[in-house]
């Protein structure tokens, strides 16, 4: 096991994926207005790419479309003092092919947010990285 230098491990590629997986919200970084902005999104793990559904024309979807973008995700057990975070940075696009977006919707991605969100994004995962805590006497 490796640790880091504040002693959480260090999680491998496909421990990471695994995490991301088990859990259905997580936050998406952007730039907005030339400011970092962060929202809390429903998404999906297709394989290695995170997909996350929003409104067409939102905030999230003119700024996300073809950048880099950041995306974490975690668990967290406040009694027992464990848990884990994953983050994920890579492209962010927006998904415009008619057999794509198909398969996407057959993605079990339910949105928690009222309104439309039939616009998909896809986040790439070329940079994923994780942290596990592990319970700490005190």
């Amino acid at each position: 096991m490796r640790l880091d230098s504040a002693g959480l491990q260090i999680l491998s590629r496909q421990e990471c994926l695994a995490l991301l997986g088990s859990v259905p919200i997580g936050r998406i970084v952007f730039t907005d207005r030339a400011l970092p902005a962060v929202q809390p999104v429903n998404f999906a793990l297709d394989a290695e790419r995170v997909v996350i559904r929003t409104a067409l024309g939102s905030k999230l979807a003119v700024a996300a479309r073809d950048a880099i973008v950041a995306f974490e995700a975690d668990a967290f057990a406040p009694v027992t003092r464990t848990g884990w975070s994953v983050t994920v940075v890579g492209p962010a696009r927006a998904v415009c092919e008619p057999e794509e977006i198909e398969y996407l919707a057959g993605l079990p991605l339910h949105t928690w947010a009222a309104g439309g969100r039939d616009h998909y994004i896809v986040v790439g995962t070329e940079h994923i990285t994780g942290r596990r805590l592990s319970s700490v006497e005190v």
